[in-house]
Order: structure tokens, then sequence, then C-alpha cells
């Protein structure tokens, strides 16, 4: 039997955001770059983590990092925000609950 390349594994899969989460995050980074606190994102898939960064330059590391972990989804949550130097700063089931963490001074980026 042949090795077939169309083929797809359904265990290598990518996670990803879907279109609605996608949407949510994407209203909390408009609202906060009309702020002028942020001016650049970048998303990522892997095996395991679907990752959006924030940036408040383009050249820096991400202030933020608000993670997809579906592994996770039973346990703690599958949503987390993370700070630049790994503190999680919130943690949950729902992606709406996690992103409250970015209401008008409730977080306050320190340099």
């Amino acid at each position: 039997m042949a090795f077939d390349p169309t083929y797809s594994d359904p265990r290598s899969n990518t996670v990803f955001f879907e279109r609605r989460e996608l949407n949510q995050i994407l209203r909390v980074y408009g609202r906060m770059v009309a702020a002028g606190e942020w001016r650049d994102y970048a998303i990522a898939g892997g095996a395991e983590t679907a990752v959006f960064s924030i940036f408040r330059r383009t050249a820096e590391a991400p202030l933020y990092r608000i993670e997809k972990r579906p592994a996770l989804a039973r346990r703690q949550g599958a949503w987390a925000v993370v700070t630049q130097g790994g503190l999680i700063v919130r943690r949950g089931h729902e992606l709406e609950q996690v992103l409250r963490v970015f209401d008008k001074g409730r977080l306050k980026v320190v340099e």
C-alpha cells in the first residue's frame, strides 16, 4: 500500500480560531487601537494552541497573548490572557468573560 500525500491525519489538525471567536477578539483589539494602546497583532495556529498576540510596537515582544487551548476546556477553560512575562491574567471557559479583562479601567499597562 502506497502513502497517499493528499490524506490528512485527523490527529494532526491545527488549532485555530473560529470566525465568531476572531470577531470577538478583533472587536476588543479595534477598541484598544482606537484608544492608542495597541498597534499591531499576529495570529498563529499550532498543534495544541491558537494564539492572538497583541503588540504595542511591531518590533517588540507581545504585550498580551490570547490563547485557545482546547485540551484544557474541561479543566481551567480553553481561554487565557497571558502577559509578556508569562503571567496568566485571566483564564476561563468563555471567551467573552476572559476578554473582559481588557474593559476600561480593569487593566493598566506598566512600562
